[in-house]
């Protein structure tokens, strides 16, 4: 590789050379730290842009450019792979400080040092490809939202091995009699068409479909999956779409509703077949039933059921109670709901059971008996009121995930067996360092329920794919709703969240999209979301390595294995670069070419500290990227201000960060350390999913450290920002600043 030849590039534009004073900041580039400097009053122009290519042609190979953010103009500043650091004189400087003024221009001129310093210790990335990568989409279920998917893949060019447990393909859509209203004028149910889907598969030459068979072990990563099956086969897939669909909640549970003690309460379900079949009868005496009442939320959103709406049961309900009218004008049609849940289109399919004569009570049911009086707590009376003279109640029982494989028909398998995966969100197992006798670390997905794995996941970190607190398949609910933590998995329709068949296919048809770019990224050694293309991976000295195995378990995305010797071992396209392991690695032995430990460490000791006579502090902001430092831009954007004493480094996420990057900040004469990320916990916003959760665990333990150094455990502190915070991020932050006045400054400067 040739010898770096790094040119600055400095822009005066958007107000910045109004506010702070150029000359300066290139006196910083060339004396301090003896780089070639121009300054340009439109970087972004074509004229600055030119004088940026005609350099690169003259022997230039690496580019700091001192601009705006770096979230901004990332198509303008981007040159045939050259490296390029961005650092941000505009929102976070000039446009979020008082202009002229000398802790402004300070703050400018060692954001100029943190670049400079951070693209003298980083080296561009090369790719790593390891040998062929396989180009088909391995589809499990065979449902709507499995067919969806394989017939997209199959659209845009990419052969599909669809696999299906049942004997045949179809799931439970393939029970309906008609499906809730996908097309203007959206007020009427509409013919189900899975079998017409089930055709086009089983027609389509880019399909191979496996009925009767799952899928036994996986091993291997995006791009090279080695996929064992119950049939005794294998093959190599590039990337999983993971449709395995819902069971109904078990109503054997809810006996205070009926369930078995007559058998005229049915679920929805039940009624769903019955329809499809021919005449609904009741089950008691074949009489065609006079008054049916249909119970919303039988089971669900109940802290001893299912917690959480199922969201698609009114429509259901509505489109049932239509098929039941249309059938027969004269049945009465009553449903009980306590919240009806018709967004947007489906408030017209309500308005039309209204016409029809379908009749909606707000309220309660508490209990119904053998005679099938049904009372009703109605909350527009306030008061219990028994409909007697019912012929059938139905009974809208929600929706289970299917993220195991278990056959929720199967008698002789217990309820308990049943239960969904439990959370996993935010596990924090006991470190064991090795060699100190304490017992061996239990990777937090080990301590899983019964059920068969979906996938049989050949892991560290256990077979399963993590769940969300109700079994539904983990994702990161605000940015990438098909994500699982396992690279190149995604998880689409009923078994992600509860939803109709109108937007299953939509979900379905995501997800493989997202399958396709993670094939395709892995052919080229691309780092998939949220740092999507990023070319760079852990490098591990394993002359240093002490076999602690924090990497393996931190790691968010199972993307670390471990040798027979114990030694980490690295799959590249599993890896997402968040670098949680390299802030995991107690010896600092886990870097990336471009991030790492001594990196960070160089860029906060670049920063000029002034000692303790000049009142000026210095307090650092390791800033999440995702979230934090676009909260922070949209602050200056805002034209909001905060103090100048705040020095920012973003980093890919806060588990990337080790608790000897905060003492060195604090030996070296920082006041006070602030870590900004995302929210953790269940409903947690971070992108790479615990590393904002580790990183305050982390912090949690640091006050022993600062004990050690005589400094109080609150000059270091965990900021949770999310991308709005912008508004409240002024007086966080001066919040912070007025209490480390309160301290005085830190003992250490001048040291």
């Amino acid at each position: 590789m040739s010898p770096k030849n790094t040119g600055v590039y400095l822009c005066s534009g958007c107000g910045i050379g109004d506010a702070v004073s150029m000359g300066s900041l290139e006196k910083i580039a060339t004396k301090e730290f003896k780089k070639s400097c121009k300054t340009n009053a439109c970087l972004c122009g074509e004229e600055g842009l030119e004088t940026i290519r005609a350099d690169l042609a003259g022997g230039v190979n690496q580019v700091v450019i001192a601009a705006c953010s770096p979230r901004a103009m990332t198509d303008r500043f981007r040159f045939n792979g050259t490296q390029v650091i961005r650092t941000n004189l505009r929102e976070q400087v000039v446009w979020s400080h008082p202009a002229n003024d000398e802790d402004t221009q300070m703050m400018a001129e060692d954001n100029i040092r943190i670049a400079i310093t951070e693209a003298a210790k980083s080296t561009p990335p090369e790719p790593k490809v390891e040998g062929e990568y396989s180009q088909v989409v391995l589809v499990v279920g065979g449902g709507h939202s499995g067919l969806t998917a394989a017939r997209e893949a199959s659209k845009a060019g990419y052969e599909v091995l669809l696999v299906e447990r049942a004997s045949q393909l179809g799931g439970m859509a393939a029970k309906w009699s008609k499906r809730m209203p996908v097309r203007p004028p959206y007020q009427d149910p509409q013919p189900n068409t899975v079998a017409t889907l089930v055709k086009a598969v089983e027609a389509d030459s880019r399909i191979t479909v496996k009925t009767g068979c799952t899928v036994a072990k996986t091993s291997g990563m995006p791009g090279r999956f080695t996929v064992e099956f119950s049939d005794g086969s294998s093959q190599t897939v590039g990337a999983f779409v993971v449709a395995t669909g819902w069971r109904p909640y078990d109503a054997r549970k809810l006996g205070h509703l009926g369930y078995g003690v007559s058998p005229d309460v049915v679920t929805n379900v039940e009624m769903e077949e019955m329809l499809a079949k021919g005449p609904v009868v009741r089950r008691s005496d074949g009489k065609a039933p006079g008054v049916v009442v249909f119970v919303q939320c039988a089971g669900s959103r109940d802290p001893n059921h299912l917690p959480y709406c199922s969201s698609v049961c009114c429509g259901v309900s509505i489109k049932q109670a239509l098929q039941l009218r249309e059938a027969d004008p004269q049945v009465m049609v009553y449903i009980v709901y306590e919240e009806l849940r018709t967004p947007g289109v489906a408030e017209e399919f309500y308005r039309t059971a209204q016409r029809s004569g379908v009749i909606f009570i707000k309220g309660t049911v508490k209990t119904v008996d053998a005679a099938l009086t049904v009372t009703v707590d109605d909350a527009m009376l306030q008061q219990e009121i028994p409909l007697s003279g019912v012929d059938m109640v139905v009974l809208a029982t929600g929706m289970v995930p299917n993220s195991t494989n278990v056959e929720a028909e199967a008698p002789e398998v217990e309820e308990e067996k049943l239960r969904p995966l439990k959370s996993d969100i935010n596990p924090y197992a006991p470190f064991a360092v090795a060699g100190t006798g304490a017992p061996p670390l239990t990777p937090p997905e080990e301590k899983l329920p019964e059920g068969a794995p979906l996938l049989n996941l050949q892991y560290r970190q256990g077979p399963h794919l993590p769940m969300l607190a109700h079994g539904f398949p983990d994702s990161h609910y605000i940015c990438f709703p098909y994500e699982t933590r396992r690279s190149g998995i995604y998880v689409a329709g009923p078994v992600r969240r509860p939803m109709d068949m109108g937007e299953a296919a939509e979900d379905a048809t995501g997800a493989t999209m997202k399958a396709i770019q993670a094939i395709h990224n892995a052919a080229y050694g691309l780092a998939l979301h949220p740092r999507a293309g990023d070319l760079s991976l852990p490098i591990i000295g394993l002359n240093q390595c002490t076999k602690c195995r924090r990497c393996t378990v931190e790691c968010p995305f199972g993307a670390i294995d471990e040798t027979d010797q114990g030694f980490p071992q690295v799959n590249s396209t599993r890896c997402r670069r968040c670098g949680t392991c390299m802030g995991a690695c107690p010896v600092r032995t886990i870097s990336f070419t471009n991030y790492t430990v001594d990196m960070l460490g160089s860029m906060i000791k670049a920063v000029n500290i002034p000692d303790e006579t000049e009142e000026k502090p210095r307090i650092l902001v390791l800033a999440c990227e995702n979230d934090a430092y676009p909260a922070l831009d949209m602050m200056g954007i805002a034209r909001h201000q905060f103090s100048a004493h705040i020095r920012i480094i973003p980093v890919r996420c806060l588990g990337s960060v080790s608790m000897l990057l905060i003492s060195d900040a604090l030996s070296v004469g920082y006041d006070g350390v602030m870590l900004m990320g995302c929210k953790p916990g269940d409903d947690y916003q971070c992108h790479f999913i615990k590393g904002s959760g580790i990183a305050k665990e982390r912090m949690s333990k640091v006050g022993d450290t600062l004990k050690s150094m005589a400094l109080e455990a609150e000059r270091v502190t965990v900021a949770e920002v999310s991308i709005a915070d912008s508004g409240r991020l002024p007086k966080v932050i001066q919040d912070f600043v007025e209490m480390l006045d309160t301290f005085g400054p830190n003992p250490f400067k001048g040291f």
